[in-house]
């Protein structure tokens, strides 16, 4: 089994940064794709950011120039900077990851994390 744990979420006033981190564990052959995305309450969740292998990123619209997504492959792990943070910003953020096991290598998994709250106060 995979693991996705995420961390670096909490409170922050509009204005200010919070990095979030998440790391991927288990039987693990490859990493494809790693990114972020977000649902905020009463909303669908909806992609932040992303990162593949070759470390072409892709954001969505209203994070672009605040927003910071990378990776390192030696650690299975994909950070994402937030700076300049809104209270729109404010939901849960998960990590999402599409991995090839070792005990299944012609297949890609869809994983996700637990997710994380990040708030942003107005």
């Amino acid at each position: 089994q995979v693991q996705l744990v995420e961390s670096g979420g909490g409170l922050v006033q509009a204005g200010g940064s919070l990095r979030l981190s998440c790391a991927a564990s288990g039987s693990i052959f490859s990493i494809n794709d790693m990114g972020w995305y977000r649902q905020a309450p009463g909303k669908q969740r909806e992609l932040v950011a992303t990162i593949t292998s070759g470390r072409s990123t892709n954001y969505a619209d209203s994070v672009k120039g605040r927003f910071t997504i990378s990776s390192d492959s030696t650690k299975n792990t994909v950070y994402l900077q937030m700076n300049s943070l809104k209270p729109e910003d404010t939901a849960v953020y998960y990590c999402n990851a599409k991995i090839t096991f070792t005990w299944s290598t012609d297949n890609v998994y869809n994983k996700w994390g637990q997710g994380t709250q990040v708030t942003a106060s107005s």
